[in-house]
């Protein structure tokens, strides 16, 4: 088929989600690189969303899948699961969590985070404890609960009455979440860096206040890394640049480097709230997805793929930086590891995100004027003095 083709068949048969998106269709990827139907290579930098942690076709990540989908495919969890044992014990071995559940999405993994907190309090003999404060310009999935805890009104808007019991306060202001807690409170969930808003870490020492906000008040804490956990910040976990620890965390996105997977990750006793019955999945934890999680998660441990994040955007923020110096249309360069936003003092952000594509080059737009990048954690010095190169020449032309 013709890239029309295919356009006007996505046109006739699939639900208007996305609009009228960037005009290429891919054939292939390997590395950094990704080829469209007229052989045009093309450089990574938006990684899936934060998802191809290992680049396009990782011979670890094809060869895990291979070999599992000619074993079988999937099972019911009414048996127990090799991969899925394996993956769970990877994770809390290298986190500070003692007990994992796998969900399919992102979205997935919150919603249970959500229910855990709230049973959690039950069980303890204090059911009136479940509201969930969460904060300004955060984003935790597309289901109605997970609207309902998301801080952005745009994407709440058209769907409501929202999921109740769920109210966000601005980023950073303790005061605010003090204020905020009640008798009522069962979690406040946040992400320590958020993603679909521009990029904007928390304050450690907001993230430290809030960690004794919640001992003191007897709230849990649940953090979303969604996006920015497994290496993508420079640390294994987001939670590790703020020298505490949630007793709750969600992650998706990179875990399965490309093959959806979520997880929902607890301490204990939290953990222990969920008992048989109370909670599943049908596709949750098949062994294609824990195949596929356990070859990336193993990649990025192995291969140290954290610290490679960590100095890769320590050069790319940098480089970043000096640009901006050269180009009053940046502001601000923000973020951590290979979590990037660059906030533009014009609405270019579209535009900019275009014009890169067709310089071979792909990357994000959040709003108007923010460019965000979340490139592979192989990325390298080369690819990032290309990409630079690139900005500085099609910034030239615009201003």
């Amino acid at each position: 088929m013709t890239l029309n083709e295919i356009i006007a068949l996505d046109k006739k048969y699939f639900m208007n989600t996305f609009g009228d998106r960037l005009p290429v269709c891919f054939t292939k990827g390997q590395g950094m690189k990704l080829w469209d139907m007229d052989g045009k290579v093309y450089y990574d930098f938006l990684g899936g969303i934060a998802v191809s942690a290992l680049g396009h076709s990782h011979p670890a990540l094809v060869n895990a899948i291979i070999e599992q989908a000619q074993k079988f495919i999937h099972c019911s969890n009414y048996y127990y699961i090799e991969s899925q044992a394996k993956l769970a014990q990877l994770i809390v071995e290298n986190s500070c969590c003692d007990k994992v559940f796998f969900a399919n999405s992102g979205a997935e993994a919150n919603e249970g985070a959500i229910k855990l907190a709230r049973l959690y309090f039950r069980k303890k003999g204090v059911p009136e404890k479940f509201e969930i404060i969460t904060l300004e310009k955060s984003f935790h999935g597309r289901t109605l609960a997970t609207l309902a805890a998301t801080g952005q009104e745009k994407y709440q808007k058209n769907y409501c009455p929202l999921t109740p019991k769920f109210l966000s306060v601005p980023m950073n202001d303790i005061d605010a979440l003090e204020n905020a807690i009640t008798e009522y409170t069962c979690g406040i969930m946040l992400e320590p860096i958020q993603g679909e808003s521009g990029v904007n870490p928390a304050n450690v020492d907001y993230i430290k206040k809030v960690r004794e906000l919640c001992d003191k008040k007897d709230v849990l804490l649940i953090f979303d890394e969604v996006q920015c956990g497994l290496g993508r910040t420079g640390k294994m976990f987001g939670y590790e640049h703020f020298g505490i620890e949630p007793d709750i965390f969600t992650l998706a996105k990179a875990l399965g480097g490309g093959f959806p997977i979520g997880a929902l990750c607890a301490k204990e006793p939290y953990a222990s709230a969920f008992e048989p019955g109370d909670h599943g999945s049908t596709f949750g934890g098949n062994p294609l997805a824990c195949s596929a999680g356990l070859a990336t998660l193993s990649t990025i441990i192995n291969d140290k793929l954290y610290d490679n994040s960590a100095k890769m955007g320590e050069y790319f923020t940098d480089k970043l930086n000096k640009l901006k110096n050269k180009h009053r249309i940046i502001t601000e360069v923000r973020g951590k590891g290979l979590m990037i936003g660059v906030q533009l003092a014009a609405p270019i952000a579209v535009k900019l995100k275009k014009k890169f594509l067709e310089q071979g080059f792909l990357i994000g737009s959040v709003g108007d004027n923010i460019i965000r990048m979340l490139p592979p954690l192989i990325i390298s010095k080369d690819d990032i003095d290309m990409y630079i190169a690139a900005l500085d020449k099609v910034l030239d032309k615009m201003s």
